[in-house]
């Protein structure tokens, strides 16, 4: 009882994200959490001061952008940077002297280059807060540096180990332990970490008690939702959540009122004792509660807002972050709205969990502070140039006031992020003879 208890009280937040070198983001690229000036009251009081200054955490971002641009790369560059530090020590050792990861494509060049990842994140309880900053960059063949910092007193930096890579004979490079912040069997895990594998990855699998707290951030977080892809295996896991001896009725009453309240028809569910099957109940014109077969009866938007709402209470209950590429392509801009705000209501989620998403929809921009569900300091935007390289800034770098119609100016191009695309163009491109010579070419 009393380990529930602190798990109650636990809330695990991102602060930032970096990433260079991956995919199409090629230039070092920051996303932040951390709230500022033009937060108009999502933010949440994070229990830690920075540089002298208390932090507020935003407790979801939105990615806007045109198609192409990036958007689902800086989801990907995340659930990357999970793969690395959970994976790095067994799977990368298949192939010892190989690190799989993708550097940006278009140029050449960017193969001799290093990819960098690194978080800064919250962990502990609240008032018994400390901050990390983790990070790696890695080559084709192996890690190139690590790091962890760790801040227990306020402002003042430990690092608690720095890696260089070393010259190519040096099994694991050179891993420096400054001042004794880190404690525990460093130098074992040192001699058991080869140059492809991370130093973090190691010392969890040896169970190292300081290290292990930072590697199960990442055990337990970054959660990658996408649109109809996957809708089968998280329809799965909800149903084995809702049948499993260890769910409790909290969980499946919390499920039926999300389903009910969308305005989807549903009233209830049931499960089958034997195969363990869920069937949604609806009403009839007789006022009768009839089941329809999930995957044969139900549209495709009800099995997609069922298979989003598992993932998305075992969030708010655990705390962590959920990643939603693609937000609006199976969820109507309301339930996508909605969404958005159980995130930011304090009482739905006290453990502060966090939601990153990406999306098309400009509605969820609001044409008016009261109608949309993100304040400035949420919005980010990604371009993609003539280059291919992307680009992600937030919104309030356009210097953007409180009052400004968002949805409007975004689709008008003031903030980039939409296609370059005239009204027309497609049609006048088909039927000129100078349109099909330019798209030749």
């Amino acid at each position: 009882m009393a380990v529930e208890a602190r798990l109650v009280r636990r809330s695990d937040v991102l602060l930032t994200f970096r990433v260079a070198n991956h995919r199409s983001i090629r230039d070092e690229q920051e996303l932040s959490l951390v709230a500022t000036e033009f937060n108009d009251g999502s933010g949440r009081e994070a229990h830690v001061r920075v540089a002298g200054r208390a932090v507020s955490v935003l407790p979801a971002i939105g990615v806007f952008g045109a198609n192409a641009s990036g958007k689902s790369n800086a989801l990907a560059a995340l659930r990357f940077m999970r793969t690395a530090v959970l994976e790095s020590f067994a799977d990368w050792g298949k192939h010892p002297e190989t690190v799989p990861r993708e550097p940006f494509a278009l140029d050449p060049s960017a193969r001799e280059e290093t990819s960098l990842f690194e978080v800064e994140l919250l962990l502990g309880q609240p008032g018994r807060k400390t901050r990390y900053t983790y990070g790696f960059e890695l080559s084709d063949e192996r890690v190139e540096a690590e790091w962890l910092h760790a801040y227990p007193k306020g402002s003042h930096r430990q690092v608690w180990f720095d890696r260089e890579a070393g010259r190519p004979e040096d099994e694991g490079g050179e891993i420096r332990f400054p001042g004794s912040g880190l404690r525990g069997r460093k130098d074992e895990i040192k001699a058991l970490t080869r140059p492809n594998a991370l130093f973090l990855t190691v010392a969890a699998t040896l169970n190292h008690r300081e290290l292990v707290a930072v590697h199960r951030w990442f055990v337990n977080n970054l959660w990658l939702v996408t649109s109809q892809h996957d809708v089968e295996n998280r329809t799965e896991w909800t149903r084995e959540r809702l049948t499993g001896q260890n769910t409790g009725i909290e969980f499946r009453e919390r499920l039926i009122r999300l389903l009910a309240g969308a305005d989807l028809g549903i009233t209830g569910l049931t499960t089958d004792p034997d195969t363990g099957e869920v069937q949604l109940l609806h009403r009839t014109p007789q006022g009768v509660e009839q089941p329809l077969d999930f995957w044969r009866q139900e549209s495709l938007g009800t099995q997609a807002w069922f298979a989003f709402l598992g993932p998305l209470l075992h969030a708010l209950d655990r705390g962590g972050i959920l990643l939603a590429d693609e937000l609006d392509s199976s969820l109507h801009p309301r339930l996508a709205a909605e969404v958005i705000r159980l995130f930011q209501d304090p009482d739905a989620n006290p453990r502060t969990a966090q939601l990153i998403f990406t999306t098309h929809d400009a509605t969820l921009l609001g044409p008016t502070v009261a109608e949309r569900p993100l304040d400035r300091d949420q919005i980010w935007i990604t371009v993609k140039d003539g280059t291919g390289q992307s680009t992600l800034y937030p919104l309030v770098a356009a210097k953007v006031r409180k009052d400004d119609n968002l949805e409007r100016r975004y689709l008008n191009g003031h903030y980039g992020g939409v296609p370059r695309v005239g009204a027309g163009e497609f049609a006048r491109t088909l039927a000129s003879p100078e349109g099909e010579e330019k798209a030749t070419a």
